[in-house]
C-alpha cells in the first residue's frame, strides 16, 4: 500500500535540475516489466521494482548516474512504499564480544569500520534509510535536504496524525577522504574526535529547531556506533530536558526510537 506523499519533487542531480511528479512515475512505469529484485524495491502501480529501474525509467537519468539511495529518497519523497535491507559494500565491522555472552553482539557494540568507499554510515545512507522506514510507517515525507549538495536547513521533515517532525542526520566519519582526488590521503583529526564535533552540530540544529518550531518534534539521527552511544549517555538528561529525541540506524538501515 502507497503512503501519501508530495504530487511532484523538485532536485538536482549531478548539477541538472529536475522535477517529478507521481503520475510520471506511474505512467512510464505502466508497461515496464520489473528486473529481479536484488537489494531495494518500489511498489508502483501495485507492482514491485528495483528502485534503480524505477527511478530511472521514470526520470529518463541513466543508472550509471546516480545511486541506489538517491532513487530510494526520492521515490520515498512521493510517497511511494520503499522495502529492502542495506547490504554493506565493506566487510562487517569488528565486534566485541561479551564475557559473558560470547555468542551475542548487540549493535551498540559494532566497532568503527575501516572507512573504505561505500561505507553504510554515511549521512546520504543514513538519511535515505530514515526516510524508507519512515514512508513504509505512513508518514507523509514534507522535505528531504540533498546532503550531496550540502543543502541547508532541516534534513528531514515528515508527518503523520497531525505530528510533523524535524530530523538532523549525521553520518559517522571515515578515515579517508570520499573526494577521489583526495583518496591516497589520511584525515588528520580521528573519526572518534570528528565524531564528537557532528555530535555538537546535531545538538545545536535540534536546540535551534525547538526554538523556532515549539510544535514540531525535534530528533537527532545517528548511525549506531559505540562513539556516538557513549556521547548521547553524557548527554542524555540535558536532551530529554529539551524534548530532543535520538533515532539509531543499524547497519541493515532499521531505524530504533530510543
Amino acid at each position: 500500500m502507497e503512503s501519501q506523499g508530495r504530487a511532484s519533487i523538485r532536485f538536482t542531480l549531478n548539477g541538472h535540475r529536475y522535477e517529478l511528479a507521481r503520475q510520471d512515475v506511474e505512467s512510464r512505469l505502466v508497461d515496464v516489466a520489473p528486473d529481479p529484485i536484488r537489494k531495494h524495491a518500489v511498489m508502483v502501480n501495485g507492482i514491485w521494482f528495483p528502485v534503480i529501474q524505477a527511478f530511472e525509467a521514470a526520470t529518463g537519468i541513466p543508472r550509471s548516474e546516480f545511486m541506489s539511495n538517491t532513487a530510494r529518497r526520492h521515490l520515498a519523497t512521493l510517497g511511494y512504499e520503499v522495502a529492502g535491507n542495506v547490504e554493506p559494500r565493506t566487510p562487517l565491522p569488528t565486534v566485541r564480544r561479551s564475557a559473558t555472552s560470547p555468542a551475542a553482539a548487540r549493535p551498540e557494540d559494532l566497532e568503527e569500520p575501516t572507512g573504505l568507499l561505500g561505507e553504510w554510515h554515511t549521512e546520504a545512507n543514513i538519511q535515505a534509510s530514515l526516510v524508507t522506514a519512515l514512508a513504509a510507517e505512513g508518514w507523509r515525507i514534507l522535505s528531504v535536504a540533498n546532503t550531496a549538495t550540502k543543502e541547508h536547513g532541516i534534513d528531514v521533515i515528515a508527518a503523520l496524525d497531525g505530528q510533523t517532525v524535524g530530523v538532523e542526520v549525521k553520518g559517522f566519519p571515515s578515515r579517508s577522504y570520499a573526494d577521489p582526488a583526495r583518496a591516497g590521503e589520511v584525515k588528520r583529526t580521528s573519526p572518534g574526535t570528528q565524531a564528537g564535533h557532528w555530535y555538537s552540530e546535531a545538538v545545536l540544529a535540534a536546540m535551534r529547531l525547538r526554538s523556532k518550531e515549539p510544535a514540531w518534534h525535534s530528533v537527532i539521527a545517528l548511525p549506531q556506533f559505540s562513539r556516538y552511544r557513549d556521547l548521547y549517555a553524557e548527554t542524555s538528561g540535558s536532551l530529554a530536558a529539551a524534548q530532543i529525541d535520538v533515532w539509531w540506524v543499524d547497519q541493515t538501515g532499521a531505524v530504533h526510537r530510543q
